[in-house]
């Protein structure tokens, strides 16, 4: 079995002490549940409008594809927010219909295309972002080159360019948060010394509570992995994963049997409590936005509905029980 690309303990303490990142312990902290708009389209619900109605959810996370549109969330449709007047159109509608756009969700390969143009399309994403009111803007960490540059030339590269884009967006109350996404999205040493570098308060994770074990660490590494950037969470995204039992523990390969074993939240080996609790104790007040990717495996809308209305129950359920 390949082993993990695994960093020392020494390391990741030493990368983390030169942050200074916010980790007070609060108390029972008003999280908002949210939900990605991938999963309100109309083979799910008559509108996105209606399923966020039918979940009992005021909070969307939407994506924001490069040419500068999002689902309008009373059609489904993709709608223009590129200019200003159009971003506040959207945040009209919203605003009247009571949602609030916590995140957009962004994909840009900075070791591909044009370095100028990667880096304007995620500035006018953080300013449509400020906009709608949204609190952070994913930023994917996959990238086609991952594997043949060297890890320098790849921290240096997502340093540099978002770097220059949080320079470019001074005064905007937007952070930026890096998805561990993919193979190198889930090394921990890579965003640990993206983080190191930028040195920035708006620059952060999008911290995905499935993807480490999706990578193929063990499931209490992988609660500790969590715990050493909880503190620099600026989004999440909650998916789970039901391993067998004998696999739970071992090291896997990246992304062993993933479409045969991701599950809905409440049934899988990550104990949503438990990371809320890492959450809590490392301070983070934003919204907790589910991403199961097995509600794919439903064959009606109805199940699909059925899931995510229990996968939200799951959340509410777990939130309380910190209580």
């Amino acid at each position: 079995m390949k082993s993990l690309l695994l960093v020392s303990v020494a390391a990741v303490f030493g990368a983390a002490a030169l942050l200074s990142v916010p980790c007070a312990a609060q108390d029972a902290p008003l999280w908002k549940v949210s939900i990605r708009d991938a999963f309100l389209g109309k083979n799910t619900f008559d509108s996105p409008v209606a399923g966020l109605k039918q979940l009992g959810l005021d909070t969307v996370e939407s994506n924001l594809d490069r040419d500068y549109t999002m689902m309008d969330l009373e059609t489904a449709e993709r709608v223009s927010v590129k200019g200003d007047d159009e971003a506040k159109a959207y945040r009209a509608k919203l605003d009247a219909h009571g949602v609030h756009c916590c995140a957009l969700l962004t994909a840009v390969d900075f070791s591909a295309g044009d370095h100028e143009s990667n880096v304007q399309w995620i500035v006018r994403a953080v300013e449509i972002a400020d906009i709608l009111g949204a609190q952070a803007v994913r930023i994917d960490s996959a990238m086609k080159k991952e594997r043949e540059l060297d890890f320098d030339t790849r921290v240096n590269l997502f340093a540099d360019n978002l770097s220059e884009i949080l320079k470019r967006t001074e005064g905007k109350n937007v952070a930026l948060g890096i998805e561990n996404h993919g193979f190198q999205g889930n090394n921990l040493a890579f965003l640990l010394n993206i983080y190191t570098k930028v040195n920035s308060p708006r620059l952060g994770s999008t911290l995905d509570t499935g993807n480490f074990y999706w990578r193929g660490y063990p499931l209490g590494e992988v609660y500790g992995i969590l715990r050493l950037l909880a503190p620099y969470a600026r989004h999440t995204h909650f998916k789970n994963i039901n391993y067998p039992e004998d696999q739970r523990e071992q090291i896997r390969e990246a992304g062993w049997k993933y479409a045969e074993f991701a599950c809905p939240l409440e049934q899988g080996d990550i104990d949503t409590v438990k990371v809320l609790q890492i959450l809590r104790d490392a301070g983070y007040t934003g919204t907790l936005c589910m991403e199961d990717e097995s509600v794919g495996d439903c064959k009606t809308r109805e199940e699909r509905a059925a899931q995510l209305e229990r996968n939200t129950n799951h959340m509410r359920a777990s939130v309380a029980a910190l209580k």
